[in-house]
């Protein structure tokens, strides 16, 4: 993750500041040049004098040379910006060290040492949040990827081990309470500064070996709820989530997720929590949603804070699922860390595989399972088919950061579903222990998971590591045919062209099937059919009539499946499959279908229609569905997703047809969609699967009403909005009238707004809601936003609500006029210097210009040049823009 270069400080000391533009074409680090660290770094001891403008920070690395390694009388020490008060090697000055760029290069004559190394930082000046940086009055490091060399001169990778003992000093006025990795084993007063101050220190000792990026320290004016874990063998855990003053009422629902985590992964997977101190600490200015360094984490407040007027069932539910997931990195990342950050995903494609069977258990596998794919489909699918894809263990990079992507994370958890799908839940739980036992305190790779998997689950996997080494999501034909009592069911796979990997070789890919009865909807039995050839013919007997065939059932593959189907064997799915997810796909096919029917004009656009009019009358008069499912199978395809659909995506008419045939389904379905809402409107406020999905399927009445009956909508969307007595259904009537002319969307907005002006978490919500909603004037409204008193640049979660809401809505951001796309890179070319990992992020909405039709295609282009001819770019955004253009 890269770090932008700010202002120097006061005293002229450049701290984190007036470095050397950054080089046009920054190196490129390859997976084929890894070779172990030539030193050793047993321990680490850190000393902190912390100030906002001013912090000194000595570091005491015992080092000696490492066995496995290439020798070398030298040591690297990373550093970026750093300046270098003091060093001293075995008590002594030492003459023989140089600096290279920013690292510190130390020449060293025996086989072990002792190196004192002083430095001096500015947290306030750090608006790139990495490292140390300054967070409304307290202080908190990110340091993953590449964060810990903003603090001091380190070997800042994975794989450099070593036990941390950390003692920070500090005003005891400024900041009272003082946290870091492992357990506090000292505090006390410590002598005043020269006005008579009073001081104090804490010392805290991590027992666990962990590599640099895991390094966490929180000094600030904090409170804590407090509770505690009896581990499965009896360790007593304290536990405490830390925020600030006044948000303490809002974590009772962190703290609970926290102990349903640590329970379900001692019963799932056998994984014990092995601290004493178990710390989460909420910050407002973060770069990600959460850190999971070794016994602190750090979280955006985003996933702490919640309650029933502040939060959607949506927020619970993001907050139970990132508490599970950095808890769960306790073991699938900290007691094992990567390699190498080409092995990102080992770490976190595994631990998003064990937070999504988390909540499928919380929340409900049908649902989640829907939810997961939806993701996958909307960000991961576009990444894989555009100048971004890469596998998910990349083979080289120029910026780290730019791969913390959706393929890494949610490919990489697909990619290891399927190897628990393959072998079984008990051969793979199998597997996770032996990979576990083997690895435990290493900086493992992913091919030690796999021969971990292999060993432990007896599957031949030599050719599944193709997953790991080839991008791009594999699509597969598929076609049923029916003579005499047989079927006979056709398979084909390609794997598309990506960047740098124009032939690919056939991937195993497994696929659950089934053949339904079409009379009954009836079927014999699920079974895995394995594809790994380029084409794979099965036949089924005892089919006296032509059987409707359900495909890819849960997801069991990460694949684009193509086929021609009846509508009417579509309609049967939606209506009778007893597979959830393979209902929902149904669904959205048959709806898929009608609409690029309707975009190019081909197929009886009524006929369409009306099948899925009877299809979704089916869903929403099905009394043995509940709610939440329900509201699953109403949602239509995303615009994002049906462009991904068309080889030349055409965004406006997209919109178009999709608003005609929401209006459709609204006007044809009226009578059913009111009695819904009704129903649900009965249902009372509570946290049950029954509550919840009331809210849902009300929010989705209310969509379809926009379309076909605005004045209607209007009017019952502000009923709901004064009526709620919860954010669900009080933002879900704010989204609907946020697309719709009118005073109630006026007098709404402006209530949220004095109602919430206090809480920033909300008041993000207030800016995403306008920014992503279907108003005709949405651009407008934006530019108006970023001019408002409460909107800034530094906050990464301003921004995001602000612009990245508006570049994840296609009707308002592929404007014709090309006014989305200039809005776009103009924020990238603002916020580049001030924090470079955000920036670099809005960069991959413009990379999509290949699939637009030309004119808009032009746009993108003309502005990703822009955006690339500006002077001094990171790092961050230099790469994603240079391979956006190609």
């Amino acid at each position: 993750m890269d770090i932008a270069r700010t202002p120097s400080t006061a005293d002229g000391n450049p701290q984190l500041a007036d470095a050397p533009p950054e080089p046009k074409e920054p190196a490129i680090i390859r997976r084929e040049d890894y070779a172990p660290f030539a030193w050793l770094v047993p321990t680490t001891h850190l000393d902190f004098d912390l100030g906002l403008e001013r912090t000194t920070v000595v570091a005491t690395l015992q080092v000696e040379r490492n066995p496995a390694a290439d020798p070398s009388p030298t040591i690297r020490l990373n550093g970026d910006g750093l300046t270098l008060e003091s060093l001293s090697v075995d008590g002594a000055e030492h003459a023989g060290w140089t600096m290279e760029g920013d690292d510190l290069l130390i020449t060293l004559p025996g086989d072990a040492h002792q190196l004192q190394i002083t430095t001096i930082i500015d947290p306030s000046a750090n608006s790139a949040l990495m490292g140390l940086f300054a967070s409304n009055g307290m202080l908190c490091t990110q340091c993953e990827a590449e964060g810990f060399r903003r603090i001091t001169f380190f070997p800042d990778r994975p794989d450099v081990l070593s036990s941390y003992t950390v003692r920070m000093e500090a005003s005891k006025a400024d900041f009272p309470i003082l946290l870091a990795n492992g357990n506090e084993v000292e505090t006390g007063d410590a002598e005043g500064a020269e006005d008579g101050e009073e001081r104090h220190y804490a010392v805290w000792q991590d027992p666990w070996l962990k590599p640099s990026y895991l390094f966490a320290l929180v000094a600030g004016d904090l409170v804590a709820r407090r509770d505690s874990f009896t581990t499965m063998n009896g360790r007593e855990v304290d536990l405490a989530v830390w925020v600030r003053d006044g948000d303490l009422d809002r974590t009772e629902h962190a703290m609970e997720s926290l102990k349903t985590s640590m329970k379900w992964d001692e019963e799932t997977f056998g994984r014990e929590y092995d601290l004493d101190i178990y710390n989460i600490v909420a910050v407002s200015d973060f770069n990600m949603g959460a850190m999971e360094n070794k016994g602190l984490n750090v979280f955006n407040t985003k996933y702490v804070l919640a309650d029933q007027d502040t939060a959607t069932d949506g927020d619970f539910d993001a907050v139970e699922g990132v508490i599970a997931h950095e808890y769960f990195h306790n073991w699938s990342g900290n007691r094992i860390t990567c390699r190498d950050w080409f092995q990102l995903s080992l770490k976190e494609g595994f631990t998003v595989l064990r937070d999504q069977l988390f909540s499928q258990d919380m929340q409900g596998e049908a649902v989640k399972r829907i939810e997961d794919v939806r993701i996958l489909r909307g960000i991961q699918f576009p990444e894989d088919s555009g100048p971004l894809a890469h596998p998910i263990r990349p083979d080289s990079y120029r910026e780290i950061s730019n791969f913390y992507t959706s393929t890494v994370y949610n490919k990489g958890a697909e990619v290891i579903r399927m190897m628990r799908v393959m072998a079984g839940e008990a051969a793979f739980r199998a597997g996770c222990d032996l990979y576990f036992d083997r690895h435990d305190g290493e900086a493992a790779s992913c091919e030690d998971f796999v021969k971990a998997m292999e060993d432990g689950t007896g599957l031949d996997l030599a050719q599944f590591r193709l997953w790991y080494r080839q991008a791009g999501t594999p699509k597969v034909e598929v076609s049923l045919e029916h003579e005499g009592d047989t079927a006979t069911l056709k398979l084909t796979q390609t794997v598309p062209p990506t960047p740098g990997q124009p032939a690919k070789l056939p991937m195993p890919i497994p696929l659950k099937i089934a053949l339904l009865d079409r009379e009954t909807g009836q079927h014999s039995g699920e079974q895995l059919v394995m594809l790994d050839a380029p084409s794979k013919t099965l036949r089924f007997d005892g089919f006296a009539k032509a059987p409707v065939l359900s495909i890819n059932r849960g997801f069991t593959a990460p694949v684009s499946i193509e086929r021609t189907v009846p509508r009417d064997d579509l309609v049967f799915l939606a209506a009778h499959d007893d597979d959830s997810f393979a209902r929902y796909e149904a669904m959205q096919e048959l709806m898929v279908g009608v609409l690029l029917d309707a975009v190019n004009g081909t197929g009886d656009a009524q006929a369409g229609r009306q099948a899925v009019a009877t299809a979704l009358r089916a869903i929403l008069t099905d009394e043995a569905l509940d709610d939440s499912m329900r509201g699953e199978l109403m949602l239509m395809p995303s615009q994002t997703y049906l462009m991904e659909q068309m080889l030349t995506a055409q965004p406006g008419a997209i919109h178009a047809e999709r608003e005609a045939l929401k209006a459709y389904l609204g006007r044809e379905l009226a009578a059913e969609l009111h009695a819904l809402y009704e129903r649900a409107e009965a249902v009372p406020f509570g946290m049950s699967q029954e509550a919840r999905g009331a809210r849902k399927v009300k929010t989705q009445v209310l969509i379809y009403a926009a379309a076909s009956d605005p004045a209607k909508a209007a009017e019952l969307a502000a009923q709901q909005y004064a009526a709620a007595d919860n954010m669900t259904d009080r933002q879900g009537a704010l989204m609907v009238l946020c697309g719709l002319e009118g005073p109630e969307r006026d007098a709404a907005l402006a209530d949220f707004y004095e109602r919430y002006r206090g809480n920033p978490l909300v008041i993000d919500k207030w800016f995403a809601l306008q920014a992503g909603s279907l108003h005709p004037d949405v651009i407008a409204h934006v530019k108006a936003l970023a001019d408002h008193p409460d909107f800034t640049l530094r906050n990464p979660n301003r921004v995001r609500s602000l612009y990245m809401a508006f570049a994840a809505s296609p009707h308002a951001f592929h404007s014709e006029s090309g006014a989305g796309y200039s809005m776009i890179a103009d924020l990238i070319l603002a916020l580049d210097p001030i924090n470079p990992q955000t920036a670099a992020r809005f960069v991959s909405p413009l990379g999509r210009w290949r699939r637009m039709e030309p004119g808009r295609a032009a746009l993108m282009r003309a502005e990703l040049e822009r955006i690339a001819a500006a002077d001094s770019l990171s790092r961050d955004t230099y790469e994603q823009v240079s391979r956006s253009l190609g």
